[in-house]
């Protein structure tokens, strides 16, 4: 089993930045992408960014790309989510995974990912 825990979440106004943590215990040899997930009430679970754990090749949504930068440090076993030029859109609750999946080619389905934070909140206000 792995546990992640997710933090970071704040109140924001628009255009200003925030950092999430997700850190991971457990088996975390056993991880082999890392993301976040964001969801808004009424809407489904939306991929917002994740990274390769081994080679560190990152993926990002097209409403993120430019603003948020996904990183790792693979000696705490955590990974960071820099969020800049932050909109009222990005409002969410935002969820840290795991994935044991090693295909690449699914880095952005929900369903691909084994283990969940609790979620943080981020709140950008106009």
């Amino acid at each position: 089993q792995v546990q992640l825990v997710d933090s970071g979440g704040g109140l924001v106004q628009a255009g200003g930045s925030l950092r999430l943590s997700c850190a991971a215990s457990g088996r975390t040899f056993s991880i082999y992408r890392m993301g976040w997930f964001r969801r808004t009430p009424g809407k489904e679970r939306e991929f917002v960014t994740a990274i390769s754990w081994r080679n560190g090749n990152t993926y990002y949504a097209d409403s993120v790309q430019g603003r948020f930068a996904i990183s790792r440090d693979n000696a705490k076993d955590t990974v960071y989510l820099q969020m800049n030029s932050l909109k009222p859109e990005d409002t969410a609750l935002y969820y840290c995974a795991a994935s044991r999946s090693v295909n690449s080619a699914t880095y952005y389905a929900a369903y691909e990912y084994n283990y969940w934070g609790q979620g943080t909140q981020v709140t950008v206000s106009s």
